[in-house]
């Protein structure tokens, strides 16, 4: 079995080694188009819509190019100690990206991710495959239903970076979804999502107020331009019934490419200025980009 798996990731890289031209396939979310990075041989950038959604160096999978991976990046290696295996739920599934990061930082972890678009998994699958020494699984179902599958308390850790036409779908903004995150993850275990807003940031607002009806412990990382609501921009909610590495986390979003500011605690809920919870009964997809927003 090993012999026959390491001649398929012979295969597999010498496909992608010679394939250096864009690729462009009808999925069931768009367009969606596989870029070459000039500047990393086996590096790809996954856009849907002509929207940037991930980027993957397949011989490094620990390199996190995209601001907002990078800070998922940040929370995957303070979830535990370095090293340590971890169980892993991703809802939306891109370029898998980040299993990839976890697999490649944290040997004999186990994971899952629910993407909902088949053609896009089964592109990716093809083109940009994974280590078939991985433990992830693949679902392809929308991303509720695919957690109502997990069973209770299975997860270190369940990140959401879900988006239909660049939007958040409204089944994934309320607090019964977060109430089956909840029920998914063990004591302990940590929810990150990925949330996009702009000006005057009330969708982020009503997340945050969401999040803390129910876990006690919050965080949220952002570009200084996106938390004083001047541009359009995504946002990184760390969500706990236990403290987050808060100081650790500022540190780190602090020194990225581009730097970020982390608020928590009393600053955190002022900032969400008494913002209703949402429920399924009246929720709504995140607010669509600005033109230009990804240019």
């Amino acid at each position: 079995m090993a012999r026959r798996g390491a001649t398929r990731g012979a295969s597999d890289k010498k496909r992608s080694e010679r394939r250096q031209e864009p690729l462009s396939e009808t999925v069931d979310g768009g367009v969606a188009e596989l870029v070459p990075d000039r500047e990393r041989p086996r590096a790809w950038t996954l856009l849907l819509d002509g929207a940037p959604q991930s980027h993957v160096d397949l011989d490094d999978p620990s390199y996190l190019s995209f601001e907002y991976q990078r800070r998922l990046g940040h929370v995957i290696d303070l979830a535990a100690p370095p090293g340590r295996p971890l169980q892993a739920v991703h809802l939306g599934g891109g370029a898998f990206t980040l299993a990839r990061y976890i697999a490649a930082s944290r040997p004999r972890s186990t994971q899952q991710i629910v993407e909902i678009d088949a053609p896009l998994v089964q592109l990716v699958r093809r083109e940009l495959p994974l280590d078939p020494q991985a433990r992830i699984r693949v679902r392809s179902a929308d991303a509720r239903a695919g957690l109502g599958k997990v069973q209770d308390g299975w997860a270190d850790l369940v990140i959401a970076d879900v988006f239909s036409g660049a939007r958040t779908p409204a089944h994934l903004t309320s607090a019964e979804f977060l109430a089956e995150v909840r029920r998914v993850l063990r004591p302990g275990g940590q929810y990150a999502a990925n949330l996009a807003d702009g000006p005057p940031l009330a969708h982020l607002r009503g997340q945050i107020a969401t999040a803390a009806s129910l876990f006690p412990e919050l965080a949220l990382a952002a570009d200084p331009t996106v938390w004083r609501g001047r541009r359009f921009g995504n946002a990184i909610l760390v969500a706990s019934d236990l403290p987050v590495a808060v100081a650790e986390l500022t540190r780190r979003v602090a020194s990225d490419p581009h730097p970020g500011r982390v608020e928590h605690g009393r600053a955190l809920a002022d900032f969400t200025g008494g913002a209703a919870v949402v429920t399924d009964a009246d929720a709504g997809p995140s607010p669509a980009p600005p033109p230009g927003a990804f240019s």
